[in-house]
């Protein structure tokens, strides 16, 4: 049973819009490719872990604070004899670990070592079940799964399941019977009520609202290339429609992501959207889908 779905974080919402309207550096570009190719691979994850059909608790993308330090958990899998807490990377290509070194073998980039990553998150995890004057037993576990992976030096021992590994892993859990009780699902509650909504951990580029380019862009590509025709917007590169309400709303959401401190009225999403449409449609959208408080003249919408 999923407890916690998953969800693309503020975070990527936010480098991708900003990678779509403004100029990043190649080091902004990197972060925010890894940020898509992390999500990706959380999502194929999910996927295969359909799978599992006995009685557990999916908790993902938890977010605890423990001691005055965070831990990001992308999938809790809460079993009757084990909480296995697992780490899905997504990384692609040949890499190597040297000791305490983990590091892309064609390039020599350096990546912080999972491993010692995973050792720290679930010593901090087993602190926190003390603190609650809980016993369960915890197994941390890194899952690669991209099919383009390859690790070299890889022990016996090391807490990985590598991508030829990933189905038999689930199986061989799947196979397991569990049964959850009451200790599991206060347990469950527990640390669903521990997590934390802001992450400290997020990198996104000062911007400002002058910086940015004001159009709608298709939905699907992403391409500024897009025509109005008869209440629809064509993409012009790879041919997607969206209605005029749906980008309308889509743009909205956009605006509230990177703005929170500017108000939702008729003219600023005019302005941000800048397209060839009057403001009476945008009004008339905004008043269908959001609630507008204040006068006509200086009414807003949440």
């Amino acid at each position: 049973m999923i407890l916690r779905s998953r969800r693309e974080s503020d975070e990527l919402l936010k480098m991708r819009s900003l990678n779509t309207r403004m100029e990043l550096t190649q080091e902004e570009k990197f972060h925010y490719f890894n940020l898509e190719k992390g999500y990706e691979g959380e999502v194929q994850f999910d996927r295969k872990a359909e799978v599992i059909q006995e009685e557990r608790y999916f908790i993902n993308d938890l977010l605890l604070k423990i001691n005055n330090s965070y831990i990001q958990i992308d999938s809790t899998l809460i079993s009757q004899e084990v909480i296995r807490l697992l780490d899905v990377k997504n990384f692609e290509g040949d890499f190597c670990l040297d000791k305490d070194r983990f590091f892309l073998v064609k390039t020599g980039r350096e990546y912080k070592n999972p491993i010692n990553q995973l050792n720290k998150c679930a010593a901090q995890f087993r602190q926190l079940l003390q603190d609650l004057k809980l016993n369960y037993l915890v197994e941390a576990t890194i899952i690669f799964i991209n099919p383009e992976f390859t690790l070299y030096n890889a022990q016996v021992d090391h807490p990985i399941i590598l991508p030829t590994q990933v189905n038999r892993f689930l199986k061989s859990i799947n196979d397991t019977s569990s049964k959850l009780n009451d200790g599991h699902k206060k347990l469950a509650q527990q640390l669903l009520s521990l997590h934390q909504t802001t992450n400290p951990f997020t990198q996104v580029p000062n911007y400002q609202y002058d910086q940015l380019k004001k159009d709608i862009y298709c939905k699907f590509c992403r391409s500024f290339l897009v025509s109005l025709q008869t209440h629809h917007f064509v993409c012009e590169k790879c041919g997607g429609h969206e209605t005029v309400e749906a980008a309308i709303l889509r743009n909205v959401k956009e605006f509230q992501l990177l703005f929170p401190e500017r108000k939702v009225t008729t003219t600023n999403i005019y302005e941000w959207c800048n397209v060839d449409l009057t403001k009476r449609t945008f009004c008339r959208v905004l008043k269908k889908n959001l609630t507008s408080f204040g006068k006509t003249s200086d009414s807003y919408f949440i």
